[in-house]
């Protein structure tokens, strides 16, 4: 469109100073004679613009003139840092080139959204890659919602990162039924592999709360408490090592029908301390097993949960898996297994 090429005219010669009329016309893939065309339009339209013939002329505006119109608005500016904050260029080796092409956006943005923009590179993070290969349940903090949205709606977070004001939030941690209440100093919002974190101080200490579990979240009109120097960035590589770094401390002893193990393998593969064992053997001297079944049958697995509850991950294989070892984690499937029972035997509810 003849009015997008008209505003890349003004914010390259805002950039570069007096550009060659054909240097123009190559950037906007144009003619140098609808280049000229375009400079008498804007200049018709009050833009101090004007051409200079000859070797070393070219098309330049008047010194001293800045235009706030660069087609932006507030949050499409804010989007743009945010994307700058994910670090994903920097495998591509252009972290510099980044920093270079922000700069000048910032030099074009109108100067009611430089503030926003900065802010916005500072408060959300967007971390593109996985956790380490194990399963959400295991790696993941706190684990996964089982399919529920956002307790809150995600925007209120968003605002209330960017007030600078401590947030009372209600929390329900994996595995309990009650939200828990902590008052908290947020340092920003990350986005891993798909799903929303906040990031923030509780009592002066970092902690990572995942968006969908967060049930309430209330502004205070206390001032913020971050600790002096430190911004999202840091503070998440901190979480992000701890996740990723902590070692399993629940080994467990499955069993799972043959027809089922390359199912398992996908789904399983980051848990699993080894290749499934096959045959006979291990599977018949396990505690719980002996159900009559051949040993070949069925494939043993050995797996690696950082906590017990996680354990629950295998209920999806229903009875093509059991767990053989330890005896809490039987105990942990034992219990999750009774309470699905209860929920379908009873009658469903009216309406």
């Amino acid at each position: 469109m003849k009015s997008a090429r008209l505003l890349s005219i003004v914010l390259l010669l805002q950039t570069r100073g007096r550009v060659p009329a054909a240097e123009l016309a190559e950037r906007l893939e144009v003619s140098a004679r609808t280049v000229y065309r375009d400079v008498e339009a804007l200049s018709a339209a009050g833009v101090p613009v004007y051409a200079e013939r000859g070797r070393h002329g070219g098309i330049a505006l008047l010194p001293g003139f800045r235009t706030d119109v660069t087609g932006m608005t507030a949050d499409e500016a804010r989007a743009l840092f945010i994307l700058a904050a994910q670090g994903a260029h920097a495998a591509l080796g252009l972290d510099d080139a980044l920093r270079s092409a922000l700069r000048k956006v910032m030099a074009a943005l109108p100067a009611p959204h430089r503030p926003a923009a900065e802010l916005a590179g500072r408060r959300i993070l967007v971390d593109p890659d996985k956790w380490t290969p194990r399963p959400s349940s295991a790696t993941d903090p706190e684990g996964g919602s089982f399919g529920r949205g956002p307790a809150v709606d995600l925007d209120v977070l968003h605002s209330a990162v960017f007030t600078d004001l401590r947030l009372r939030i209600g929390y329900r941690h994996s595995g309990e039924t009650r939200a828990r209440t902590y008052t908290v100093d947020p340092y920003g919002l990350v986005a891993k592999a798909g799903t929303w974190y906040l990031v923030a101080d509780r009592r002066g200490r970092p902690q990572l709360f995942r968006a969908d579990r967060v049930v309430s979240a209330t502004l205070t009109e206390v001032p913020v408490r971050r600790r002096a120097g430190v911004e999202l960035p840091a503070v998440w590589q901190q979480l992000r090592r701890r996740v990723e770094d902590r070692p399993a401390e629940v080994r467990v002893t499955a069993r799972i029908r043959r027809e089922r193990l390359d199912l398992a393998v996908r789904i399983l593969g980051g848990a699993l301390t080894g290749p499934p064992r096959t045959g006979d053997g291990p599977a018949d001297d396990a505690p719980g097993s002996g159900s009559g079944d051949g040993d070949g049958d069925w494939a043993v697995l050995e797996l690696a949960y950082p906590v017990l509850p996680a354990v629950r991950q295998l209920l999806q294989f229903g009875d093509s898996l059991e767990v053989l070892a330890p005896p809490e984690a039987r105990r942990v499937m034992a219990e999750a297994a009774a309470a699905l029972t209860a929920v379908y035997a009873a009658d469903p509810p009216s309406g």
